[in-house]
């Protein structure tokens, strides 16, 4: 199965994400394009494990979605951010985004939804909407902005701000490619 080519809303109208590192791991996966399948990632000739905390939450990707560089993006596909429990590699979840996290990647936009499980059993927060998380989950906001500062060294990422869920599906509309 081709992970990227999924499109990136369900039948039901709810956004796909799919999931490239579990929460709770410091294993970095990627979906290898060519191959078409979840591989750790390779950095100086071996896999990348993050020198830092455990991802905090279910990290991937939205499927038929690419943040084009030519329009400033870092060429891959928009990031998804699950606040979940540990949802395994590879894993197609259908999700509702709460939130935008504005971010710049050594200069390109690397802009990445906040999103929680359609099905209630699987969230781990009863916020389903931006200021529903701003007002009763702000803690997680800061934690996550502090580890995107630092999983990968000081200096890497830099915090453009947030949005909310309007936003966030503006954003990957922006850069869905044609289903």
């Amino acid at each position: 199965m081709n992970h990227l080519a999924l499109p990136s809303f369900s039948p039901n109208g709810h956004l796909h994400g799919v999931i490239e590192i579990p929460a709770g791991t410091n294993t970095k996966f990627e979906y290898n394009k060519q191959l078409l399948q979840f591989q750790a990632d390779i950095r100086e000739g071996e896999g990348r494990r993050i020198d830092f905390m455990s991802y905090p939450l279910n990290y991937g990707f939205i499927p038929s979605t690419r943040m084009d560089r030519g329009r400033g993006g870092d060429g891959d596909p928009m990031d998804v951010l699950l606040l979940a429990e540990h949802i395994p590699t590879g894993t197609v979840v259908e999700v509702q985004p709460i939130g935008l996290l504005l971010l710049e990647d050594l200069g390109e936009l690397d802009h990445k939804v906040l999103a929680i499980p359609i099905d209630p059993a699987k969230r781990i927060i009863r916020a389903t909407n931006w200021v529903e998380f701003q007002r009763d989950y702000s803690a997680i906001r800061h934690i996550l902005e502090l580890f995107f500062l630092y999983y990968d060294g000081l200096g890497t990422m830099k915090i453009m701000g947030w949005a909310d869920e309007k936003a966030a599906l503006q954003e990957v509309k922006k850069w869905q490619l044609v289903e």
